[in-house]
């Protein structure tokens, strides 16, 4: 009866859409229309061959299959082709995907795509002085990218626009649709239904040269939701929670997918925090199923044409009923408590209640020297309301931020919106200092001067991660991350024994008061005020006869040439890990190699360096994928106890690759320098396409092959 009655409501749906007038993906791109038709066509021959009900997830992937017919489909284990909707880019890593654009000799992107300018601002004196000295320092790399945006149909969101994480929700996210973007921050835009997952710069060309993009198939976590959020806890509670229970690794190969009755509770832009920082567990990405909030937002942000199709599809844009995940999380909001995780790693999770005892008892410092608000994870209209209701509550009292505190809108939109609604203000008064529209000191773009290098301290962010040095380049920084009301609260109180929920303050006068738990609207009763126009249109006549900025002399950009091609043989004598007279090198590592940022570069530069091969524990996803695209040969021990068997002065041949083949595990051959040598098996997960691009000498030259 169930199939039956799902079976009716498609045929209802599709009758609906036909009735309809084609909906545009966004405003900027009216020509580009949402389809929802040929995803539900596609999640139909899917759950007929796989005979079960789908997750979200699984209907969003396979719904963008380029042979739903015949791709073979086991979670876990086979490769995907996919067809992505778009891309999206960040001026860091855009370079790097422009140039390798270029190289492929295509005259025009295949999909929607643009690029943001928002990683090389740093953050100094304040937000229009620091975006005025970035524009200058920058304006190289802004020109190249604005002129090959031209050149090649790609929007170009200009410095001071906004983070990009920010504008794709703003602009580009919708229920259903498949994104991919050149930042492991991406999975955002799952608060908004939509599948969006951070890759290299390489996955970003294929797409953008319509060559159908691989994806391993994720397994499916389900993280089931019950209660309802209130008091101090927010949604960055619920994955501070889920980070400490699955751990920096947990989600490694699978996508985190929320669903049960607490979903409701937590605002679109809340969702977007929860699957935004779902990149510390190692997860693929993070999706919530549509709803209310996300019907909301999407009005909000004039996007009303989208949320009335997508009522349209409501069915296909939830999990069917009784589908099943490979594992299952339990979280009962009415129970969560609010948290703070750190130091020095995102997954190390602590109930406020408990961090001062536990500081105290790891020796970690009390006293907060700054309070960070903002970043791509928590820098919304409700973010930024809930932190202005708790610093209103202190200036009542007469107290302002014993530590220094700043604020970092997430989007120009964002950042006119709360100045014209007050909370600026409030939030400038309380003691903060208001950066500019951008990542700044999330991604260490922080030029931190009240403490010396190597000086031990804390800080409190509402950010994503709190890796070691990575927010001032200070290795003794005691980083902790927690939600931007409860950083607003540290910041104030300055120190990191403070429990809003119980503790109190001293007023100006003497008095004793707690802070009221915050409350803030969803979204602003007026409309967002967009602020300045921060987006460059490609030109309408196409730019064929356009001219890409690139100087000769230039020490930050040049145009790339072609890596060598696989000699034919085995990889024989490579040094582990040294540059010198043009030797063929190797990297051995430990566990989750190639976590964290920059991974493209940390692919393209060994490669250019000599590097040939890497073997490790395990590797971290997106960086794994990075190595194959430019030609190397990411592998894992088989045993992990052979790691021990490497010394640092070893020579390494690599067997077997005249047979190179998926599934057939490669060899080794380490020559040790007293004679000895061992001999041991190495894993590797190539597929067909992926060895050819081994044996063309990259992805690249693998595409140009094939023109």
């Amino acid at each position: 009866t169930l199939a039956l009655g799902q079976g009716v409501r498609r045929l209802h749906v599709s009758a609906a859409f036909n009735a309809k007038a084609k909906v545009s993906m966004s405003r900027f791109e009216p020509s580009n229309f949402v389809n929802y038709e040929k995803l539900n066509e596609n999640v139909n021959i899917v759950r007929k061959r796989l005979n079960r009900p789908l997750t979200l997830s699984e209907k969003i992937v396979y719904g963008h299959l380029d042979d739903p017919v015949g791709q073979d489909i086991a979670r876990g284990r086979t490769y995907l082709r996919l067809r992505p909707d778009r891309v999206a880019m960040q001026d860091a890593t855009a370079q790097m995907a422009m140039l390798q654009f270029i190289s492929s000799g295509l005259p025009q992107v295949a999909v929607p795509s643009t690029i943001h300018c928002d990683h090389l601002i740093e953050a100094q004196i304040g937000g229009a002085k620091d975006l005025a000295r970035a524009k200058d320092i920058n304006a190289e790399v802004y020109n190249f990218l604005a002129s090959a945006g031209a050149k090649y149909g790609v929007g170009f969101w200009k410095p001071g626009s906004g983070i990009i994480h920010q504008i794709i929700l703003e602009n580009y996210a919708y229920p259903g649709v498949l994104l991919i973007g050149t930042d492991s921050h991406t999975p955002n835009g799952g608060g908004l239904g939509s599948i969006c997952i951070g890759v290299g710069g390489a996955d970003a060309v294929d797409v953008m040269a319509g060559i159908p993009w691989e994806l391993k198939c994720p397994n499916v976590i389900g993280v089931k939701l019950t209660g309802k959020l209130s008091g101090w806890t927010s949604p960055k509670d619920v994955i501070l929670k889920v980070a400490g229970i699955l751990t920096v690794k947990g989600g490694t190969g699978a996508i985190v997918e929320y669903h049960g009755p607490g979903v409701d509770s937590i605002s679109c832009t809340g969702m977007a925090t929860i699957c935004n920082m779902g990149a510390e567990i190692g997860a693929t990405t993070s999706v919530f199923p549509y709803n209310h909030r996300m019907k909301t937002y999407l009005e909000k942000t004039g996007r009303g044409d989208i949320a009335a199709l997508a009522d349209d599809y409501a069915d296909l844009l939830v999990p069917d009923v009784g589908c099943e995940y490979d594992s299952m999380v339990e979280i009962n909001l009415d129970e969560l408590k609010p948290h703070i995780n750190g130091p020095f790693t995102p997954d190390l999770a602590h109930p406020m209640a408990d961090i001062g005892a536990t500081a105290v008892k790891n020796g970690w410092p009390l006293e907060v020297k700054v309070g960070l608000i903002g970043s791509c994870t928590n820098s919304s209209y409700e973010d930024m309301g809930r932190s202005a209701s708790v610093a209103k509550q202190a200036l009542d009292k007469g107290l302002k931020c014993k530590a220094a505190f700043t604020i970092t809108p997430g989007s120009e939109q964002i950042r006119a919106t709360i100045e014209r609604d007050g909370y600026s203000k409030i939030l400038g008064d309380v003691g903060g200092m208001v950066l500019a529209n951008a990542c700044g000191p999330c991604i260490g773009q922080w030029d931190r001067r009240d403490v010396k290098k190597g000086e031990k301290n804390t800080i409190v962010t509402s950010y994503n991660r709190n890796f070691t040095a990575r927010n001032d380049a200070n290795p003794a920084t005691h980083a902790f991350v927690a939600s931007p009301e409860i950083v607003t609260a540290l910041a104030i109180a300055g120190t990191l024994d403070f429990n809003p929920e119980v503790d109190y303050l001293t007023a100006a006068n003497g008095e004793k008061f707690k802070l009221k738990p915050p409350s803030a609207d969803e979204l602003p009763k007026l409309d967002f005020d967009p602020g300045q126009d921060t987006y460059q249109h490609p030109p309408a006549e196409g730019g064929s006869k356009l001219r890409v900025d690139v100087s000769p002399t230039s020490t930050r950009l040049q145009l790339l040439e072609p890596f060598d091609k696989w000699a034919g043989g085995d990889l024989e004598d490579l040094q582990i890990l040294i540059k010198a007279n043009g030797l063929s090198w190797v990297v051995v590592g430990d566990d989750n190699y190639g976590e964290g940022s920059s991974r493209e570069h940390a692919a393209l530069e060994p490669r250019h360096l000599g590097g040939r091969c890497i073997i490790v524990k395990s590797f971290a996803r997106i960086h794994e994928t990075n190595l194959k695209k430019q030609g190397m040969l990411p592998l894992t021990f088989q045993n992990p106890a052979d790691y021990d068997k490497i010394r640092p002065d070893d020579k390494i041949s690599i067997k077997g690759l005249a047979t190179f083949a998926p599934g057939k595990p490669l060899s080794t051959v380490v020559k040790h320098s007293d004679g000895t040598k061992d001999e041991f098996q190495l894993n590797h997960t190539f597929n067909e396409t992926q060895i050819e691009w081994f044996q063309a000498g990259s992805a690249l030259n693998r595409m140009k092959e094939l023109q």
